[in-house]
């Protein structure tokens, strides 16, 4: 059972808390420290984290992960470990000079972006470090935050912690595009703080039409709201020409676009993020990041800085190897009789399981368990994903194969038990 923040609060202050059951199973023997919790902590998602833990790891060497969240190649050179004398203390409070250089020539290339690099790019831990970071320069609790349905678990995750509200705007894909109604568009807008944007989409891989950022960018500045466009799949797009919302004209004042090396790098374990925008929008970014003591190790900003230094020309070779792969992941699993979307962008495909007669997790939970594969179920990136899972094509080509033979398999042997129980009933 989920309790309201002030009856959490209630319960906890009044020492009741430890002794309910739904309490006693998330923090286990920690129950007695309750009263010592911030109302943060007390806030935070407990079940949907715990529920999540099961679709994190894969149980044995021999289980195939179709649920990567990040790629893994080798596209950096490797970088040396030992730093000179004048980089072995604290680094900037916004990050190496030289990599905001980068970060901001990045975005010019690739995202047709322009930002100043001295105070107009902000380095954080990760894209989760900074949508973390925005969150607490502009969000308070009770605040709107209006977010695509599907989108990336984080964002409700994180709003629900800050006791914000999640004001969700329906979506679909046609044809590898994300479409929304204007209507429910301009109502979800009304008395909003921000709106997150995210494309390519995860889990959808759906991108969304220059027209349709312009629809964003016009309601947004008619209902005063904040922008965050989440760019980390931004390298992963096969079809169209891609567009940053922060590049129009109606959106640059109140847009913050994040990035990272995560995807685009694969270098997901260094932890190098970014904020850009306006100064006056990523003047109080640093300020909170500053006071958190976010800062990103030195080393790991050497290493970004080698690989954003590559270019976008580097990459091209293993953009188009996922783009064959995306081809393959989605006629296999028609030929399987599945129903994925068309994805234009990401490395996901999202997956409908309703036909077969079961949620995304209980068919998530069914396929772990008979054949050691992973994907992760819909119901973890927003309302509509009850009867859906994501499956991730990041993984190598190989054991790609492996995973969707596995899948067919159990779909097989799904059919097969069905047919016996229809005679059985007979």
């Amino acid at each position: 059972m989920v309790y309201p923040a002030f009856f959490t609060r209630l319960l906890t202050r009044s020492g009741v808390a430890r002794f309910l059951p739904a309490v006693q199973r998330i923090m286990g023997s920690s129950g007695a420290c309750l009263r010592y919790y911030s109302d943060r902590v007390l806030a935070a998602p407990h079940e949907e984290l715990r529920r999540a833990a099961a679709f994190l790891e894969l149980p044995g060497q021999d289980g195939i992960d179709l649920a990567l969240p990040a790629p893994r190649f080798d596209l950096a050179p490797s970088a040396s470990t030992k730093l000179p004398a004048d980089r072995r203390g604290w680094p900037p409070a916004r990050g190496l000079p030289e990599l905001r250089e980068a970060i901001a020539d990045s975005l010019r290339v690739e995202h047709g972006l322009s930002v100043h690099a001295g105070d107009e790019v902000l380095v954080t831990l990760g894209a989760a470090g900074a949508f973390s970071v925005l969150l607490d320069s502009f969000i308070n609790p009770g605040d709107r935050v209006v977010l695509f349905d599907p989108t990336s678990p984080l964002y409700p995750l994180a709003l629900r912690q800050r006791r914000a509200r999640v004001r969700w705007l329906p979506c679909w894909t046609e044809d590898g595009r994300t479409r929304f109604r204007l209507d429910l568009l301009a109502k979800a807008l009304r008395g909003a703080r921000l709106i997150v944007v995210n494309a390519p989409s995860n889990p959808t891989g759906g991108t969304i039409a220059a027209e349709d950022l312009e629809q964003i960018a016009w309601w947004a500045g008619r209902r005063d709201v904040l922008i965050l466009s989440d760019e980390v799949f931004a390298r992963y797009r096969y079809e169209g020409n891609p567009v940053s919302i922060g590049s129009l004209p109606r959106a640059r004042q109140r847009t913050l676009t994040a990035g990272s090396v995560s995807k685009g790098c694969a270098l997901a374990s260094t932890r190098v993020g970014w904020l850009a925008g306006c100064n006056h929008l990523v003047r109080p970014c640093a300020m909170t990041a500053a006071v958190q003591s976010m800062l990103v190790p030195t080393l790991c900003q050497q290493i970004a800085f080698s690989a954003l230094g590559m270019g976008s020309e580097s990459f091209e070779p293993i953009r188009l190897k996922f783009e064959s792969r995306r081809r393959y992941a989605f006629e296999r699993l028609q030929a399987l009789g599945l129903k994925p979307d068309w994805p234009t962008g990401g490395f996901f495909l999202w997956v409908s399981v309703k036909e077969l007669g079961m949620t995304g997790r209980a068919f998530a939970e069914k396929l772990l368990a008979s054949k050691k594969v992973l994907v992760s179920p819909g119901e973890f990136f927003g309302p509509s994903g009850l009867h859906r899972v994501r499956i991730s094509y990041a993984t190598e080509d190989g054991r790609l194969r492996e995973g969707m033979s596995r899948l067919g398999e159990c779909l097989r042997e799904m059919q097969a038990g069905k047919t016996a129980h229809a005679r059985k009933a007979a």
